[in-house]
């Protein structure tokens, strides 16, 4: 597999049974797209449908569209699509708010409850290369919870888990590395030292299969933008067991989350079920495009499903590492997610000794979108190169191709131009 050609790439291309779905996406020419790991591509579909709303149900049908265009039920609706991807049963799931806002649902009412059951719990376990949004959440409802937050270096988090631990906050998918975590070890580990599990699916929704009702999760969250390809700003998604959905209400008391919310009573009472998570008025334009991207994923349904799509986003980044090893040994990099495939999800980062963002930013100007993320220079840690590999779109000649790209960039050292060091406001 090492000497595989250009040639041997496009047969494999031609014998590809999920091929045909690239045909649902915009993809622009002279663009090879390593970056749906950050922000998935727009589906065709996206732009007619999002005019409909605004041209025909707003312009036409005007506040009438809650009913009659059935804006009221689409967060519903759409959830219950992304459930279909994720292991949840009908009306599980929910599609709201963003995925920091729903982090703060479900973990305020994960403190409550595991508090409630266990007074002495008081720490939140989560890592220290979690994304750092889930980070800053955690640490504001520890300090509003009396709790403290703990980070544990990647990898080491069941290790921490002991009769103080009240939740373990964990991404399936590393922002970072990529490793990817077993849902269902972890998840029985945490429960057998008497801790819950809240599990960001933001790198994994849409990208592999997940099972939450299966690994008996506690709560899950996940955002709309990445794999589910539902634009920028996409509204995020949580989902609760049901052993727990009416436990507790959710903090943030919004009126979408009432039980009668066009009674328009004083009083907050939730209503029954996950509809208690919703909160503020949905954001429709949004919400249309974000069903359009679901349905991205759900047309390969047909050809095998998340089960189908796993298999080509492993050949994917199988062919991008044996490339790297083949093509690029000469060069200060190494491959920084795991490489057995079952420890990894949809994306591959390289660590690069030295400026990481300049050699993105070179690949980009070539026609390769990756991304960068800085290392902790404190800790000695190198930049990482990102790659991300949606098997919805992505071709074994657009690998064979990033992979020559980068070479030519390195062997050249053109990314050392003061063009390619220039930082943007979003890096």
């Amino acid at each position: 597999m090492t000497d595989l050609q250009r040639p041997d790439c496009v047969a494999l291309d031609a014998a590809d049974p999920l091929a045909p779905l690239r045909e649902q996406f915009v993809l622009p020419d002279g663009v090879i797209y390593l970056d749906g790991n950050s922000l998935g591509a727009l589906p065709r579909a996206t732009a007619s449908r999002v005019q409909t709303v605004v041209a025909d149900e707003w312009g036409q049908g005007l506040i009438r569209s809650w009913n009659t265009a059935g804006w009221i039920d689409l967060p519903q609706q759409v959830g219950n699509k992304i459930a279909r991807l994720v292991g949840a049963a009908p009306d599980e799931l929910v599609v709201t708010d963003s995925t920091s806002i729903n982090l703060y649902k479900v973990l305020s009412a994960a403190l409550t409850i595991a508090r409630a059951d266990a007074p002495q719990r008081r720490v939140i376990v989560s890592e220290r290369e979690n994304f750092p949004t889930d980070l800053y959440i955690a640490q504001s409802l520890a300090a509003q919870h009396g709790c403290q937050l703990e980070l544990v270096e990647q990898g080491r988090a069941v290790d921490r888990l002991r009769d103080d631990v009240a939740v373990l906050l964990l991404t399936q998918v590393n922002y970072r590395s990529g490793a990817l975590y077993d849902m269902a070890a972890v998840t029985a580990a945490a429960h057998a030292a008497g801790a819950l599990t809240i599990w960001d699916l933001a790198h994994s929704a849409g990208a592999l299969p997940i099972d939450l009702n299966g690994a008996q999760a506690d709560f899950a969250i996940g955002c709309g933008y990445k794999y589910l390809n539902g634009g920028p700003g996409a509204p995020a998604f949580v989902w609760v067991h049901a052993r727990h959905v009416n436990r507790v209400p959710q903090p943030l008391a919004g009126w979408h989350g009432h039980a009668a919310p066009f009674v328009f009573t004083p009083d907050y009472q939730p209503a029954a079920g996950i509809a208690r998570y919703l909160c503020g008025t949905p954001t429709l334009l949004s919400l249309a495009a974000l069903d359009c991207g679901v349905d991205s994923v759900l047309a390969a349904e047909p050809l095998g499903g998340m089960q189908a799509l796993r298999r080509k986003s492993v050949a994917l980044s199988d062919l991008f590492i044996r490339l790297v090893d083949a093509r690029l040994h000469a060069h200060p990099l190494a491959v920084a997610t795991p490489r057995d495939a079952r420890q990894r999800g949809s994306q591959v980062a390289l660590r690069f000794d030295g400026d990481g963002y300049a050699v993105v930013q070179a690949l980009i100007d070539r026609g390769v979108i990756g991304d960068f993320r800085a290392g902790d220079k404190t800790r000695g840690d190198a930049d990482l190169l990102r790659f991300g590999f949606t098997p919805l779109y992505l071709r074994h000649v657009d690998v064979f191709d990033a992979v020559q790209t980068l070479r030519e960039v390195l062997d050249s050292g053109v990314w050392r131009d003061a063009r390619s060091a220039r930082k943007g406001a979003v890096t």
